[in-house]
């Protein structure tokens, strides 16, 4: 019996859907706001010893993965209404435990409740409402338009499942990470084994302790290893590896998983450029830049990385970042509830050496490694040669690098490694248009940031060093399916085919080579008869 029909838990706020299809979060204004700095590292001093992430040994590992293909073979996660079952238990999920995702979030990053819930918890429900309610259309076989040569014959494409497949989650948005691509997977009827990050090690011993209260027990399974052992996680032959994490680790993943021929989808990061022009609301720019490098602390995969300004803009830039980030954060950021800290001390470590061997401090600039705090901070006089230029920041560090026009901030661009996203700020269309077209890159987005990568209409996914794959929406349904190509033909044409089959004549094949001249008019009727 499913175990996935029960609710566990209770959450004062509550998910609930608008009757446009959207999101809304009822209980936010009501509830509690997002705890101060000081209790949040007394809350960490107290949990930290006590609340271990207990790992998962490969023995286990393998033993839920022969369970879950048992399960696939078996075909229980075939039918449609098994699927919409499980889709709703998540959403069920979601609302009962909101306020112990609010919980984890805040002792592994610090996460204020606001953006707990809007980009994690919302993001999440927004993608399992858009399956269910689009679930029927994507299984449906996609009927292909007859020709000459298929009059007589139907062919379709069907999506088929691909078994069981392995989802490994990044600790940046540790929910968002894990749960997206597990709804795309449940929608095409695969079964799933997570593997949440351990540098988020509150969120994925919550994960694994609540999910086998929603979901089928047999189908989807949570295990804990550490980012060492993921490349031996992937050595136990799935059928689909979904990784979203650095490229190092996602290179080690990809050769592990070529050794067993298993299809990857590599979600990488990169250095996500933003290109502010001359003609453009500064003040604009500033708030939205602002508020997308340095939400989360900064610790996005998609955040701009790095700002392309002209000498002239880069004064008002300034004034307008120094006005924004008083406005969000107030005089003394480390005091705010707004922001967060770096997860972990490598981090603020790795951060703090490419901030203090990079450029010059123009605004912020404060540490605490004790709180692992690091003010909003922004760079300028920064150089493409600088150490900050070199890898990702994934702290609250904004690099200003200055050009002299938009010729050259394309080449800055082009010389770099393809990343995860291009943003571009301009009134002028022509400008836009140049920088979506002469740069490549995963995704791009004019004046604002992040929200291409949260839509679920559109698929979001690397490009060469960013990654490779896409998913959200339709675009996971065909990620964890495979298109199998159907013809379905009968015998009543036998008097024309007769002219394929040996023994080979000249006459014949005249015939045949007549008949493929026609192709161009009429969509190939001959296709070997």
């Amino acid at each position: 019996m499913r175990r996935g029909a029960r609710a566990v838990g209770g959450a004062a706020g509550r998910l609930k859907t608008r009757p446009g299809g959207g999101a809304a979060v009822s209980g936010i204004m009501s509830s509690p706001p997002s705890p101060s700095p000081s209790r949040w590292f007394r809350s960490l001093r107290r949990t930290k010893s006590a609340d271990p992430c207990v790992k998962s040994c490969p023995a286990a590992c393998a033993d839920l993965l022969k369970r879950a293909r048992a399960a696939f073979r078996a075909g229980r996660t075939s039918k449609e209404s098994f699927r919409h079952v499980q889709l709703e238990a998540l959403i069920r999920l979601l609302a009962d435990h909101e306020c112990d995702f609010v919980d984890t979030l805040s002792r592994d990053l610090h996460k204020p409740r606001f953006e707990t819930v809007m980009s994690e918890l919302v993001v999440v429900k927004n993608e399992a409402l858009y399956a269910t309610s689009n679930l029927r259309k994507w299984m449906e076989p996609q009927r292909i338009d007859r020709t000459l040569v298929t009059s007589l014959d139907e062919c379709m494409v069907v999506s088929k499942p691909l078994g069981v497949v392995l989802v490994v989650g990044a600790w940046c948005s540790p929910v968002q990470h894990c749960l997206v691509p597990l709804i795309g997977a449940i929608a095409a009827g695969n079964c799933v084994i997570i593997n949440p990050s351990e540098t988020s090690p509150h969120t994925a011993k919550l994960l694994h302790r609540i999910i086998p209260s929603y979901l089928d027990n047999e189908c989807f399974h949570v295990v804990l290893t550490g980012t060492s052992d993921v490349p031996e996680l992937v050595d136990l032959s799935f059928d689909h590896v979904f990784f979203t994490g650095n490229s190092a680790l996602g290179s080690r993943v990809a050769l592990a998983a070529a050794r067993t021929l298993t299809p990857v989808t590599l979600v990488l990061g990169g250095k996500n450029p933003c290109y502010v022009d001359q003609h453009c609301d500064v003040a604009a720019v500033a708030r939205r830049v602002a508020w997308a490098r340095f939400h989360n602390a900064g610790q996005s995969a998609v955040a701009p990385d790095y700002v392309l300004c002209h000498t002239d803009t880069q004064p008002q830039l300034l004034q307008a970042l120094r006005s924004c980030l008083h406005q969000f954060y107030g005089p003394d950021p480390r005091e705010s509830r707004c922001f967060g800290r770096l997860v972990s001390r490598n981090n603020f470590n790795r951060v703090r050496d490419l901030l203090l061997k990079s450029g010059k401090v123009e605004i912020g600039g404060q540490m605490n490694e004790a709180e692992r705090y690091i003010a909003p901070t922004v760079l300028t006089e920064v150089v493409e040669t600088d150490p900050i230029m070199q890898q990702e920041v994934f702290g609250p560090v904004l690099p200003i690098l200055t050009v002299q026009n938009l010729d050259e901030a394309i080449s800055v661009i082009c010389r770099q490694e393809k990343p995860l996203c291009v943003y571009a700020y301009s009134s002028n269309s022509k400008v836009i248009s140049r920088l979506m077209n002469e740069t490549s890159s995963g995704s791009f987005c004019s004046n604002d940031c992040i929200l291409q990568s949260l839509l679920v209409m559109l698929p979001f996914g690397g490009v060469g060093a960013s990654g490779m794959g896409t998913f959200h929406g339709r675009y996971s349904f065909d990620t964890f399916s495979h298109r199998k190509s159907c013809l379905l033909r009968n015998t009543h044409i036998e008097c024309i085919t007769y002219l394929r089959y040996p023994p080979y004549e000249d006459h014949n094949l005249s015939l045949m080579s007549w008949a493929s001249t026609l192709s161009s008019r009429s969509q190939g009727w001959c296709q070997i008869l």
